[in-house]
């Protein structure tokens, strides 16, 4: 198979070099035997790989422009698989660029390690008062506040995808109650109980603590509207390493304020970046994380190889590639 690999221009700790994918063939054994690998890092170097590519590997915001300018012909003629280094491919829609009967892998799977210590992390941030300590050193004031411990503490997560079953699993470690959310509410092993959407509203108030983790889809856009958010018990925590197209942060940085919520650690915002003198820099008890969540550079792109060669062989074993991204369900 003829492959290339886009690289961001700028990125050296995003990029796959040749010895990267060398070390990810030598794991994969003979699946990842006999392919012609190119690299490139431009748009030309891209135009000159495209037009014989069989498969394409790239981030997604590198992939965008490239897929959405005119091409010398409507479609890349060979190509059949493009697997992508972000698992949420929300903003590659619509995917009208893709050709018609190629595949579309994304990399979940990827993030779930670090996402899962990293919402493990904001949910005792939150039951710390983390959020609360950190406004009061801003502006100079000593205050003692009090945390709990989480044990028997209530945990909604929505979302039990990697990111979100990684947060599950660690917190029923800790003996939290977690209660799962999900359009298909089989059952969970980290889960004392999974729920469809349908229940959200029911199981909001019994929540002191909520993790947004799903992907954001025309179903999910929204979904933690300001209605849903004053639900919530007063004093609950939320944070989102999901999309921040989740939840209404107007809304949120209003129960902020009001102290309805006790804080709040958030990864993902709309718009992002947050312009300068949006109200998420100075809402109190809130945390700011720039979008690195789930992302370990250490890890971050041997594990998306190995994610992609796990597919390959399901597709020479042909069985359905288990990173197949849906374009109509959004994930």
């Amino acid at each position: 198979m003829r492959i290339h690999i886009q690289n961001p221009p700028d990125d050296p700790a995003f990029t796959i070099t040749p010895a990267l994918w060398d070390e990810a063939a030598a794991r994969a054994g003979a699946v990842a035997a006999g392919h012609h690998v190119t690299f490139a890092a431009d748009p030309a170097g891209f135009a000159a790989a495209i037009g014989a590519a069989e498969a394409l590997i790239g981030d997604k915001d590198v992939l965008r422009p490239l897929l959405a300018a005119p091409a010398p012909s409507p479609r890349p003629p060979a190509l059949r698989l493009v697997f992508v280094t972000n698992a949420g491919l929300d903003n590659l829609a619509p995917f009208d660029w893709l050709p018609p009967g190629a595949m579309l892998l994304n990399n979940s799977g990827t993030h779930a390690t670090k996402a899962g210590e990293f919402g493990l992390m904001a949910v005792l941030m939150l039951a710390s008062n983390i959020p609360a300590m950190v406004t009061d050193q801003r502006a100079g004031v000593w205050r003692k506040r009090w945390g709990r411990s989480v044990a028997g503490e209530r945990l909604t997560v929505i979302g039990l995808g990697a990111l979100g079953a990684a947060v599950a699993s660690q917190a029923a470690r800790l003996g939290m109650e977690v209660t799962g959310v999900r359009a298909r509410p089989a059952p969970h092993p980290a889960c004392v109980r999974v729920v469809g959407p349908d229940a959200l509203d029911r199981v909001l108030p019994e929540s002191t603590f909520l993790m947004l983790a799903c992907p954001l889809t025309p179903a999910t856009r929204g979904l933690l509207d300001r209605r849903r958010i004053f639900l919530l018990p007063r004093g609950a925590g939320v944070a989102n390493i999901g999309r921040g197209g989740l939840l209404d942060q107007a809304a949120l940085c209003d129960a902020l304020e009001a102290g309805h919520l006790s804080g709040a650690v958030l990864d993902v915002f709309d718009p992002e970046p947050i312009p300068p003198g949006d109200r998420a820099w100075t809402t109190p008890n809130l945390i700011v994380s720039p979008h690195t969540a789930a992302d370990d550079p250490a890890t971050y792109l041997p594990n998306s190889l190995d994610i992609f060669f796990n597919n390959l062989c399901a597709i020479a074993a042909g069985q359905p590639p288990p990173n197949r991204f849906d374009p109509a369900r959004g994930y």
